[in-house]
């Protein structure tokens, strides 16, 4: 069964749908895996908000991006504006995941 989705032309699987899969892949109910994925979720996201560095072997690593003050340019007037610093969260593929995907 394929499970994936098409928006603007491209390829997406929701959540609900990865939660099928695991649930097929572990042999485990769609409950369970519902829970196993909320808890992966909320455990990578507390560790951000830590600012701790979340890294999967083989997969990739989670970490917050920091973004200094800068300033910026308003495209449609040309007016100068301050940029407020900020985090954002990032995700750097590991050699495994990249090899995987060629």
């Amino acid at each position: 069964m394929n499970l994936l989705i098409y928006l603007q032309g491209k390829k997406i699987m929701n959540k609900s749908e990865l939660i099928e899969i695991i649930a097929t892949k572990a042999e485990m109910t769609k409950k369970d895996a519902h829970k196993a994925v909320d808890a992966l979720l909320a455990s990578i996201t507390e560790s951000l908000k830590k600012n701790e560095e979340v890294a999967i072997m083989g997969f990739g690593t989670f970490k917050v991006s920091h973004r200094p003050a800068r300033k910026g340019r308003n495209l449609k007037t040309g007016e100068i504006i301050d940029v407020k610093a900020s985090k954002s969260p990032a995700f750097k593929a590991g050699r495994t995941l990249k090899e995987a995907i060629k």
